[in-house]
């Protein structure tokens, strides 16, 4: 009777495990079919909003848009700006003139912790960003799922300081162009938006309720 219960637990298991399994690929395959879409629609401009953009900067978007590429590293949405735009991977021009770009050495889009690094140009796809505001939402969408971001603070640097990439222990999002928006010719600054992981803030305010309150003496 032992053996038979151990065998039927087998059989229980190896069909959990296929049944999983085929969850795991249906959706892969579902994830592929998704990013597949929304990047022909982009490449159609179907979803573009260019009103902001400088002329030529569309124009350079036009020639590049049909161009075969890698398949994006996410899809970053801000949705009170009206911004949908596919994550391509390094930051060289025709990356950027055909969407926004992942920027070398930052953490991945994906569900890793740490600080995702993303730029785009300040006539195109990421002139919206002089709208956004401190608690804007922001939707990464990679094959893994979509993660959700809450929109920090903005702020101004110069071009080499590139602390704003830095590692961060919690997952968050930085977002570069150049500033001022409307700058004729090589702009001086660069604009920054931070956003954090609504999920490490909610990690984080889980863990202050669950600690025992400090003491002035422990302090």
């Amino acid at each position: 009777m032992l053996e038979a219960v151990a065998w039927a637990a087998g059989i229980v298991c190896l069909a959990y495990v296929g049944v999983r399994h085929l969850d795991s690929v249906n959706s892969n395959r579902e994830s592929m079919r998704r990013f597949a879409e929304l990047t022909a629609e982009h490449r159609r401009g179907g979803s573009v909003d260019v009103t902001l953009w400088l002329e030529a900067r569309i124009a350079a978007w036009h020639r590049t848009r049909d161009r075969s590429g890698p398949t994006p590293l996410a899809i970053l949405r801000i949705p009170r700006i009206g911004l949908e735009v596919p994550v391509l991977e390094g930051t060289d021009e025709l990356t950027l003139n055909r969407a926004v770009g992942h920027i070398e050495d930052t953490a991945l889009p994906g569900g890793v912790d740490g600080n995702i690094g993303i730029a785009g140009h300040r006539d195109g796809f990421f002139r919206a960003l002089m709208n956004v505001v401190p608690g804007d939402a922001i939707d990464v969408e990679t094959l893994h799922g979509t993660e959700q971001y809450t929109i920090e603070r903005t702020w101004i640097v110069t071009p080499d300081d590139v602390s704003v990439l830095d590692p961060t222990t919690e997952r968050s999002v930085t977002l570069v162009t150049c500033y001022p928006f409307y700058f004729v010719g090589s702009a001086p600054q660069r604009f920054i938006v931070r956003a954090t992981s609504d999920t490490s803030r909610d990690t984080v305010a889980a863990y202050h309720l669950l600690s025992p309150p400090t003491s002035p003496a422990t302090r």
